[in-house]
């Protein structure tokens, strides 16, 4: 199974590369395959490395609170 997770970009770099944070975790990733631009507070979804597509803001929200119900769940178990 694979997983995309929403992240939001921290900071623009060089080669086409940004810093992105999910759940207090930093990354860098690539832009490459974006075709929009993307800035500085913009939500990416993330998948093994690469920004796979930019993100509407209420989205990637409801996304993210998604993701934490379901780790709530799991240390429930």
């Amino acid at each position: 199974m694979c997983l995309a997770i929403p992240s939001r970009v921290i900071e623009i770099r060089e080669n086409n590369t940004a810093l992105v944070e999910a759940f207090g975790t930093r990354r860098l990733v690539s832009l490459d395959l974006l075709q929009e631009k993307v800035h500085v507070g913009d939500y990416v979804l993330v998948h093994v490395g690469f920004a796979i597509q930019k993100l509407n803001e209420d989205y990637a929200l409801e996304s993210l609170r998604f993701f934490e119900e379901m780790l709530e769940l799991e240390d429930e178990a």
